[in-house]
């Protein structure tokens, strides 16, 4: 048994690439979904409510470099 802790880790899974996901091809989170409806109507982009979890997250990080509101509170 290993005394690492996968936390602090750096070889963690804590930032583990949506495509690994266990659940990824889950329906995105209400949460997700939410968020990335506000990013969507902020960027332009259509929304799709049929997206998975993992290209929800994918999308949620693309759209957040367009987003004035994640660039504006970077400033």
């Amino acid at each position: 048994m290993s005394n690492l802790d996968a936390k602090t880790a750096p070889s963690s899974n804590t930032e583990k690439d949506p495509a690994e996901w266990t659940t990824g091809g889950e329906p995105m989170t209400g949460a997700q979904s939410s968020y990335l409806k506000t990013l969507c109507e902020e960027t332009g982009h259509p929304f799709d409510e049929s997206l998975t979890k993992a290209d929800a997250s994918k999308l949620i990080d693309r759209l957040q470099g367009q987003s004035k509101r994640v660039s504006d509170a970077e400033n």
